[in-house]
């Protein structure tokens, strides 16, 4: 379902030869279409800014950073661009996935269009429902705050806005300056480090158990029918030319 974008060659810190696999942190950045998604997570990971992208179709990006001395993976899954429809919002299908899966989630508007930032509360409703107990922690980002002329949302509606919801606020421009929406991602990931990592899974310990139970030394594992028929067939190799010398 995920086209991934492997994009290590470009970071910051090459990851070290070790058996232990590395950390991974989680990302998901959902917002309105058009709202500069992409932009942002292609900033965020490569410095760079692409003006004009295809239509998102869902990517996830991957790359291997150091976050407080801790070599880490980060994962940032980009989704299309979530609509409003007559009856609601128009949710493209693994957009809820993609919460189930993040570790955290990031909400994007742009300030020059008033219909993304209205859907801003219905999405925080949508990673409040599918997050349940285990709810990921959410940032806001308002993108394009270059565009002065065009601004259509206030600067000061943004940190109202978070404040009800009750996350941290960020005014950006992927275009412009690439230090904050690199600070926005690194405080989000500060943060995500700091966090234990997840349990393993248990029922998949228990079914590991029970099958190193089943695998006792002290039962012989079956023989290959593939070597028996070997053996069988040396031996009758073997009987033949018994048989010829005794005739002999």
């Amino acid at each position: 379902m995920r086209l991934i974008h492997n994009m290590t060659t470009i970071a910051e810190y090459a990851a070290p030869e070790s058996s232990v696999p590395n950390r991974v942190i989680k990302i998901a950045v959902i917002g309105g279409g058009g709202v500069g998604k992409t932009a942002l997570v292609v900033r965020f990971l490569t410095r760079r800014f692409i003006g004009d992208y295809e239509r998102n179709v869902g990517n996830l990006y991957s790359r291997e950073v150091q976050v407080d001395g801790e070599q880490v993976t980060i994962q940032v899954q980009d989704t299309p661009g979530v609509e409003i429809a007559d009856n609601g919002i128009s949710l493209p299908d693994h957009v809820s996935c993609s919460i189930q899966w993040a570790d955290a989630v990031v909400l994007v508007y742009s300030v020059t269009d008033r219909r993304s930032f209205d859907l801003i509360d219905q999405l925080h409703q949508l990673v409040v429902r599918t997050g349940g107990a285990n709810m990921p922690p959410v940032i806001l980002l308002a993108n394009k705050a270059d565009l002065l002329h065009l601004r259509r949302v206030d600067s000061q509606q943004g940190p109202l806005l978070a404040g009800t919801l009750g996350c941290s606020f960020y005014e950006v421009s992927a275009s412009e300056d690439y230090s904050q929406v690199h600070g926005a991602f690194q405080r989000l990931c500060c943060q995500l480090a700091k966090q234990p990592p997840p349990a393993p899974n248990s029922s998949h310990n228990s079914a590991s158990a029970a099958t190193e139970k089943r695998r006792s030394p002290l039962i012989p594992r079956p023989k290959s029918p593939n070597m028996q028929d070997l053996k069988r067939r040396f031996k009758q190799v073997l009987s033949a030319k018994v048989r010829t010398v005794t005739s002999v």
